[in-house]
């Protein structure tokens, strides 16, 4: 099982991540949705396509932009559609 936790709390577990440069990508189903907070952020990657992000809010800290996520993936990344990844001080365990 793969946990990830941010300021003490446990926000996805899973066992069934998807592995893409390093970084685990946990189905939405798998995230807390109530630690997920809106961002207009986004950013373009070249083979996956337009990342869009999420805050994390636990207890009173926030963590901007630290989870991303792919709506719509290109061909090449489509194993990560539905599926939400993190960063920003964020342990995978």
């Amino acid at each position: 099982m793969v946990e990830a936790r941010w300021n003490g709390a446990v926000i996805a577990r899973s066992d069934e991540t998807v592995i893409v440069e390093g970084n685990h990508y946990f189905p939405a189903e798998a995230v807390d949705a109530a630690v997920l907070k809106p961002s207009g952020t986004t950013t373009i990657c070249p083979w996956k396509g337009t990342a869009h992000y999420y805050g994390l809010c636990v207890g009173d800290a926030i963590n901007p932009d630290a989870a991303w996520y792919y709506p719509d993936p290109k061909p090449e990344a489509e194993q990560i559609r539905g599926r939400i990844a993190f960063w920003k001080g964020v342990t995978i365990d």
